[in-house]
């Protein structure tokens, strides 16, 4: 049993959903990324998603676009977030899931990303822009099968495509909240209510809900239908609005923990 079936099963005995945070790596700088993903799990962050930045992210909003332009300008790369995660491991246990696009991980080769992202202690995958029925080259690579590749569900996958994405998934199901892009705005929890629902009539994993969820109002509504909620954007508009604030680290960590105790229904 991985770090990400322990969390959900420890989460599910104490009645508490899911944290999901998502920072970009390297950004503002290296160091100030370090101390806050390490501080975002100090606070309380369930798991985190630490992003590779990649120069064309089509499937995120501004405010993580600039994160990424931010991130590369450091010259941050996988190698990078595998160090950056390697020294995360030495003081917590939270799950790591790697956030990137395809192209820096087939650029690196498929088989030592899994072996340099196991070194590193990470515990999965997520990659925005790679299929199901493209993503056999990847997986195939796996020496191991407790290392996750997270999928994506989005508000028009139609039924029997969500039936054939659930029965491949592992770790959880990340399921978009609304069509557009991350921090986009108009959060429709009846929406999101029904999405669930018709989700988990298909599969036993946990579901994670992002994309649009920006207060603790929202993590709270999200919360009654979910079993973890995703927040990227929110985090990010904190770093880029306090990026030279030299409280920035405590900021992040001040709202992730008014972000937790709203999981805790």
């Amino acid at each position: 049993m991985n770090r990400i079936e322990k969390t959900f099963n420890r989460l599910a005995e104490k009645k508490e959903k899911a944290l999901v945070g998502f920072v970009t790596a390297g950004d503002p700088t290296i160091e100030k990324s370090q101390e806050i993903i390490e501080a975002m799990c100090d606070s309380g962050i369930d798991i985190l998603e630490l992003g590779v930045p990649f120069s064309d992210p089509t499937a995120d909003g501004p405010v993580i676009q600039r994160s990424s332009e931010r991130s590369l300008a450091n010259n941050t790369n996988l190698e990078t977030v595998f160090k950056m995660t390697a020294r995360l491991r030495e003081k917590s246990d939270v799950p790591v899931v790697l956030f990137s696009y395809y192209n820096p991980i087939y650029r690196y080769g498929g088989r030592a990303f899994y072996r340099s992202a196991k070194d590193a202690g990470a515990d999965g995958i997520l990659i925005v822009d790679l299929p199901p029925e493209e993503s056999a080259e990847l997986t195939s690579c796996r020496e191991e099968e407790d290392f996750p590749l997270i999928r994506l569900l989005a508000p028009t996958t139609p039924e029997d495509r969500i039936a054939a994405i659930a029965g491949s998934a592992s770790g959880f199901l990340y399921l978009v909240s609304m069509t557009g892009v991350t921090g986009s705005s108009g959060l429709d929890t009846s929406s999101v209510s029904e999405f669930c629902s018709l989700v988990r009539s298909r599969t036993t994993l946990p579901l994670c809900v992002g994309f649009g969820i920006s207060t603790a109002e929202h993590v709270k509504q999200i919360a009654a239908y979910a079993d973890g909620v995703v927040i990227g954007s929110a985090f990010e508009r904190l770093i880029e609005e306090h990026i030279d604030d030299s409280g920035l680290v405590q900021i992040i960590a001040d709202k992730t923990r008014e972000f937790k105790q709203a999981t805790r229904l």
